[in-house]
């Protein structure tokens, strides 16, 4: 069974923060309150982890994830940011917005699309981006509902009930609202394509 960290959404104790972080750090799988939905993460870096979050979520090896990144400094060691990509995003985030991004050559490959593309979030949560800054590295990001079903997680108890026995640690961060995050591609500078309608808006687009 994870172990549960109730942690303040609003003010996370540093030292919460340290535990999950040395989860992650050790190579377990989280899950976690972000600014849409609970999701369900491990470090980027961490091989074994990534695969073990693509049998629980019995994902399609050909679908990588999208990953969270602290800033928008933190984003372009690993995504390709055009001037008028950096300026968009400066002002979305953080914030509810998922950015389809030309991958960099720090991305592990496991993260990156067949056209070498990564979808990166900095979410507009407290949680989510003192978790990173501790763990030092960007944190894998998915839903956490099963590939196809309905997001069903709204508080840590969800979250136990469905992941209890298949996850390192539960963040439980009070409730949640699910609503994804709004998918925006900007791997064309010029253009900038809405791929899917979430929690955020769409009118900067």
């Amino acid at each position: 069974m994870g172990k549960i960290l109730r942690i303040n959404p609003e003010n996370p104790q540093a030292r919460l923060i340290e535990q999950a972080a040395e989860i992650l750090r050790s190579g377990g799988v989280l899950c976690y309150p972000t600014d849409t939905m609970y999701g369900i993460g491990c470090d980027i870096f961490n091989q074994k982890a990534v695969k073990r979050i693509y049998q629980i979520k019995h994902r399609a090896k050909d679908k990588p994830f999208s990953f969270m990144c602290d800033s928008l400094t933190n984003i372009s060691a690993y995504g390709h940011v055009g001037n008028k990509a950096y300026r968009l995003m400066r002002r979305c985030l953080p914030g509810p917005y998922t950015f389809v991004l030309p991958g960099t050559k720090l991305t592990p490959k496991i993260m990156l699309t067949r056209q070498k593309t990564v979808g990166i979030r900095v979410p507009n949560s407290p949680i989510c981006l003192a978790l990173i800054a501790a763990l030092g590295n960007p944190v894998l990001n998915t839903s956490a509902h099963e590939e196809g079903g309905e997001a069903l997680v709204r508080d840590a108890l969800d979250a136990e009930d469905l992941f209890g026995k298949l996850v390192d640690g539960i963040v439980d961060g009070g409730e949640l609202t699910p609503e994804p995050s709004t998918v925006v591609s900007l791997v064309d500078d010029d253009r900038p394509e809405v791929l899917r309608k979430g929690k955020g808006s769409c009118d900067l687009f």
